[in-house]
């Protein structure tokens, strides 16, 4: 069983910060690429940012020069820290990786059940 868990959302003043954390735990051989996804009422779920085993990145264009992800792979974790946010910012948020749970086994992706950031004055 593979389980990720965000933390880290919350309310927040424009402007302001947060740094969200999803571990992978479980039964884990290997992990390639974890991203981070939001979805806002009413809206479709859409890409934030991805980053490689090897640490590549890629950015959603709304969130370029604010949002950085980042990984520990010791730990089995991504980050996002969240600055200079933005009232469009607000939703929730959720982490997912591509895992391998043995040696040759097939990539599988897993998501985590989303924690709620709230931007707003």
């Amino acid at each position: 069983q593979v389980q990720l868990v965000e933390s880290g959302g919350g309310l927040v003043q424009p402007g302001g910060s947060l740094r969200l954390s999803c571990p992978a735990s479980g039964s884990i051989f290997s992990i390639n690429a974890m991203g981070w996804y939001r979805q806002a009422p009413g809206k479709q779920r859409e890409l934030v940012a991805t980053i490689t085993s090897r640490g590549s990145t890629n950015y959603a264009d709304s969130v370029k020069g604010r949002f950085t992800i980042s990984r520990d792979n010791a730990k089995n974790t991504v980050y996002l820290q969240m600055n200079s946010l933005k009232p469009e910012d607000t939703a929730v948020y959720y982490c997912n990786a591509e895992i391998r749970i043995r040696r040759f086994s097939s990539w599988d992706v897993h998501w985590g059940q989303g924690t709620q950031v709230t931007v707003s004055s």
